[in-house]
């Protein structure tokens, strides 16, 4: 036989050599959940490993993160109170703003601060946006809602926005705000196929969503692929500085298609199912937890994505350093 493909297999030595992919930390961003009443961390059940931290603990967060050397922190929130049109998190004074004014405060020029930018953590009804009268998520009236949302992170200090909400013109919406308010520096993050998956269980745990039926009518179908590539094109143009799919495994082919095509950075999030999939089979012994982290992340990485949202990022960082 002339060609032996396994020659180049044979050590760990000659393995390292001709890898392909080599995720680093940089490209890692890190997932943390700040809750108002809380004056202790508290762990969530349904995401072993990971808590809901009081707003003091996020001094100390950012500086683990930046120990780490990981490339960022995305903040979600979850406020003492709740209404229907999800006033808190327009406030100053709203939890998830005061989370970013730390956050940026501890990390300086270090770290990358990101900040969800969406209504269902601030809503007694835990949908995304605004309600119209006949139940509905209106999606106009939520962009306005959105827009100074997202003035109010930026002058917080968010470096990042993640517009993870699914409504239709919400880039450009949030992008002409912060222009005129003359936020123009501050980055956005396009969730831009987010499908309606069931593998946001755990995070709806973690910021104790209020939530009664689905998200279809504004999350993607899984069953569509072009839809994710159009809807990423579409964020581009509006503006989006980062595009996203979410979550990340399932639909790895989407991943690769943005990948392709995109003229931005394209993130992949390794949601909270799927990171609860691996820590359940590692606790039964089932799989071997650090292997089976590394190799989802290589595979996100292999697909094309350039950063990586995920809850294992701290661990991913250090076993990165041994490989």
């Amino acid at each position: 036989m002339q060609h032996r493909p396994r020659r180049l297999r044979t050590t760990p030595a000659m393995r390292r050599l001709v890898r392909e992919v080599r995720p680093h930390a940089a490209e890692l961003v890190l997932p943390v959940f700040i809750h108002e009443d809380l004056t202790e961390s508290r762990p969530i059940t349904s995401l072993p490993g990971v808590s809901q931290h009081p707003l003091s603990a996020v001094p100390e967060l950012v500086a683990a993160c930046v120990e780490a050397r990981i490339g960022g922190i995305m903040l979600f929130a979850i406020p003492s109170v709740r209404d229907a049109e999800g006033s808190g998190a327009c406030a100053v004074d709203g939890i998830l703003n005061r989370a970013i004014e730390v956050a940026a405060a501890a990390a300086g020029e270090r770290l990358v601060v990101m900040a969800d930018l969406c209504l269902d953590e601030f809503t007694d009804h835990g949908h995304c946006g605004v309600l119209a009268e006949d139940g509905s998520v209106d999606n106009d009236a939520t962009l306005e809602v959105y827009a100074r949302m997202g003035v109010a992170q930026a002058r917080a200090g968010a470096h990042v926005l993640g517009l993870s909400g699914m409504m239709d013109g919400q880039t450009a919406a949030v992008r002409a705000a912060l222009d005129a308010a003359g936020l123009a520096d501050v980055s956005l993050l396009a969730y831009s196929a987010k499908y309606a998956s069931a593998f946001y269980g755990p995070f709806r745990d973690a910021v104790e969503s209020q939530l009664e039926g689905d998200r279809r009518t504004y999350q993607m179908d899984p069953a569509n692929g072009r839809e994710g590539l159009r809807e990423a094109e579409l964020d581009a143009l509006e503006g989006a500085d980062i595009v996203m799919v979410k979550p990340a495994l399932p639909y790895l082919d989407v991943v690769a298609e943005v990948a392709a095509e995109s003229r931005v950075p394209v993130a992949a999030y390794h949601v909270s199912g799927e990171y609860a999939q691996i820590e359940a089979a590692a606790a039964n012994g089932w799989i071997d937890r650090r292997a089976a982290h590394l190799e989802a992340l290589t595979s996100m990485r292999r697909a094309g994505a350039d950063i990586v949202v995920t809850y294992a990022a701290l661990e991913l960082a250090a076993w990165l350093e041994d490989l």
